[in-house]
C-alpha cells in the first residue's frame, strides 16, 4: 500500500528503525546497515505490506548530510591537522589519489563517461569513517598504530568529500569545461572559506560567548541550529552545496572553547537526520535490479575490496609504514563509505550516472561496509601470524624460567603503573596483553611484556603462574577479567589474585570467580574525591580517614594491604 502522508510515513520510519537497527548493533553490524535494510524493506521496490516512495522524505534526508558535514568540520581543529599532518597530507593524499586514478580509470574502460567515471573513481577511493571508527574504538584499538594511521587516512577523506560535492553540479552543467570547472569550484571554495573565517573571528566568536552567558540550553542549541543551517544557505544562495557550508561552519567552531557543548547538542539532530538519509537511500534501492545484476555486484565488491587493500597497502610501503602494518590499515579501509550513498544519488540526480548504474554500485558498497569487521579481523589474524614468524620472542614462551615473579594480566595504563612501581621495589613481574603493537613497544626497550591471554592455560603455565607470587588483573573488558580469575585459580588454588572491577557489580562477579581482593575503580576513585572534599571543609585528616574507612567497608572494600603469602 503506498504512503504519502509525510506524518505517516515519518512514523513508519521511526518504526522501522527501532524495530531493525538495534538488532543490527546487537549482532555487531554496523547501524548505517541497519537503517539501509530498514528503508529497502520500506520501499517502493519491494514487497510488503507499505511502500515509501524516497522522494517524500529527500528533504529532510538532505539535512542529514549536512549535519555530518557540520560535524566533520567540528571535529578537525587546526590543532589535530597539525599533529598528524604527516599521514594526512602524505599518506591521505597519495592513497585517495592513487586509488580514485586507479578506479576512474576502470570506469573508463567499463564504459563510463569521463565525468561519471571520475566521480565513480573518486568515491570509491573514500572509506565509511562511521564503520571503521566503530570499530576501532569497539576493539580498544583507535589509539593503537594502525588505528592512528587509519583515522589520519579517513580525515583526509573526510576533507577531499566536500571539494568532490561541490564539483559535481558543475561537471553537471559543464561537461566540456573541466579545467574551467575545477578552477571554479577551487575559486568558489576559496573566497567561501576566506569569508567566512573573516566573519566567523568577528562576529561568532563574541555572538557564541554573549549566548553562553545567558545561560539558556534551548537558545544555546537554537544558535547552533541557526548557524549550520544560515552558513548552509548562504553557500547555497552563492551556487554551491549547504554542505560545503555546513563544514565551514564546523571548522569556525573546531578551535573555540564552545566546540564540545556545541557537538553535544548537535548530536542527536545529526544522528537522526543521517538515520532519515540512509533510510531514503534504502527506499532507493531496487531489490529485483540487484538480484538481477547479483553476480555483477558481488564481482564488483570484491574487486573493489582487493584492489583497494592493495592500493592502500603500497601506500603505505611508499610513505615508510611498513608492510604488515600498511596491509592492516588496507583492509581495514578497504570498504567504500557512506559518502558513497550521498554522492551516488547526486550524480544520478544531475543524470551523471545512469539509474542502473547507481543501484549496481551502490549494492557493492553495502556488501563492502557488511564485510569490514571480518576484514579487520583478517588483517588482526594476519599481524599475528607475521609476529610469530618474525618476532618470536614476543609470546611467553621466553619467560618459562621465572620464580616468585608477579604476573600482570593487562598492560594498559593501569598495568604499566603496577609494573613501574614493581620494578622501583625489585620486584619481578611478567606481563600479558593483546594488544600486539603495545607488546612490540614495550620489548623494543626490553621490559618483560609478552603477548598473549591470561585466560588461557597454556599462556599462564608459558609465564610460571605456578612459581608466580602473586597475579594482578588490570584487563578493561569484564568477561576477559572473569576467564582470567577463573583459570589464574583454576592453574593454582592458593595463588593471591588482585583484580581491577568497573564497579559494585564487576567486583562481585570477579570475587565468586576466585579473586583474592577486588577493587572498583569507580568507587575508589569516588572516596578519594569524597576525602578531597571533606578536607576542604575543614575537617581534620583522621575524621576523613575514619569516614573513608568505613565507606570502604559497608562496600567491602580491601581496608589494607593484601599479604602476598
Amino acid at each position: 500500500m503506498p504512503v504519502t502522508d509525510p506524518q505517516l510515513v515519518v512514523l513508519i520510519l521511526l518504526l522501522g528503525a527501532v524495530m531493525v537497527v538495534p538488532l543490527f548493533q546487537r549482532l555487531g553490524i554496523p547501524s548505517v546497515l541497519g537503517y539501509l535494510v530498514a528503508g529497502i524493506a520500506l520501499g517502493p521496490y519491494n514487497p510488503g505490506p507499505v511502500s515509501i516512495n524516497a522522494e517524500i522524505t529527500r528533504p529532510l534526508a538532505e539535512l542529514g548530510v549536512v549535519f555530518l558535514l557540520f560535524a566533520i568540520g567540528l571535529d578537525l581543529p587546526f590543532s589535530r591537522l597539525r599533529t598528524l599532518r604527516r599521514l594526512i597530507f602524505g599518506l591521505g593524499v597519495l592513497q585517495v589519489v592513487l586509488c580514485g586514478a586507479v578506479f576512474s580509470g576502470l570506469g573508463l574502460a567499463f564504459g563510463l563517461t569521463p565525468h561519471a567515471a571520475l566521480v565513480v573513481g573518486v568515491t570509491l577511493a573514500f572509506s565509511s569513517t562511521a564503520t571503521v571508527l566503530a570499530i576501532l574504538v569497539e576493539r580498544n584499538e583507535a589509539v593503537s598504530h594502525h588505528g592512528r594511521i587509519a583515522i589520519s587516512v579517513l580525515i583526509f577523506q573526510d576533507l577531499a568529500v566536500v571539494p568532490l560535492l561541490v564539483l559535481l553540479p558543475l561537471l553537471a552543467s559543464a561537461p566540456d569545461r573541466m579545467a574551467s570547472a575545477l578552477g571554479l569550484a577551487g575559486i568558489k571554495a576559496g573566497l567561501a572559506i576566506l569569508a567566512i573565517y573573516l566573519v566567523g573571528r568577528v562576529i561568532l566568536r563574541p555572538a557564541y560567548r554573549y549566548i553562553s552567558a545567558i545561560r539558556n540550553a534551548e537558545v544555546f542549541t537554537a544558535a547552533n541550529l541557526l548557524l549550520v543551517l544560515a552558513v548552509g544557505w548562504l553557500t547555497a544562495q552563492a551556487g554551491m552545496s549547504m554542505a560545503l557550508g555546513a563544514f565551514l561552519a564546523g571548522l569556525l567552531v573546531a578551535d573555540s572553547p564552545y566546540r564540545h557543548q556545541v557537538e553535544a547538542d548537535i548530536e542527536p539532530f545529526r544522528g537522526l537526520l543521517l538515520g532519515l538519509f540512509f533510510m531514503t537511500v534504502g527506499l532507493s534501492i531496487d531489490l529485483p535490479h540487484v538480484a538481477a545484476h547479483l553476480g555483477q555486484v558481488i564481482g564488483l565488491m570484491f574487486g573493489l575490496i582487493v584492489i583497494k587493500t592493495a592500493l592502500i597497502a603500497l601506500c603505505g610501503v611508499v610513505i615508510g609504514i611498513g608492510m604488515v602494518q600498511s596491509f592492516r590499515v588496507g583492509v581495514l579501509l578497504a570498504q567504500t563509505g557512506e559518502f558513497a550513498f550521498v554522492v551516488f544519488s547526486r550524480a544520478e540526480e544531475l543524470s551523471l550516472l545512469e539509474r542502473e548504474q547507481s543501484q549496481t554500485l551502490v549494492a557493492a558498497v553495502v556488501l563492502s561496509m557488511a564485510l569490514t569487521p571480518a576484514l579487520a579481523g583478517l588483517g588482526r589474524a594476519v599481524t599475528l601470524a607475521w609476529r610469530k614468524r618474525t618476532a618470536r620472542d614476543m609470546f611467553p614462551t621466553a619467560a618459562e624460567g621465572k620464580s616468585g615473579h608477579v604476573v600482570i594480566a593487562g598492560y594498559g595504563r593501569i598495568g604499566r603503573a603496577i609494573a613501574r612501581i614493581l620494578s622501583e621495589h625489585g620486584i619481578d613481574y611478567v606481563a600479558l596483553d593483546l594488544d600486539i603493537d603495545r607488546v612490540a613497544k614495550a620489548r623494543s626497550v626490553g621490559l618483560p611484556v609478552y603477548y598473549g591471554d591470561a585466560g588461557q592455560q597454556g599462556v599462564l603455565r608459558s609465564v610460571g603462574i605456578e612459581r608466580a607470587r602473586a597475579a594482578v588483573i588490570t584487563v578493561n573488558k569484564p568477561r576477559t577479567a572473569e576467564r582470567a580469575v577463573s583459570q589464574i585459580r583454576e592453574a593454582v588454588p592458593d595463588l593471591i589474585i588482585i583484580a581491577r572491577a568497573h564497579d559494585l557489580a564487576q567486583k562481585q562477579i570477579l570475587g565468586a570467580a576466585g579473586a583474592t581482593a577486588v577493587v572498583p575503580e569507580t568507587i575508589e576513585a569516588s572516596l578519594q574525591l569524597a576525602g578531597l572534599v571533606l578536607r576542604s571543609t575543614g575537617l581534620d585528616a583522621e575524621t576523613v580517614e575514619q569516614t573513608l574507612r568505613r565507606q570502604r567497608h559497608s562496600a567491602d572494600l580491601p581496608q589494607g594491604p593484601v599479604p602476598l603469602g
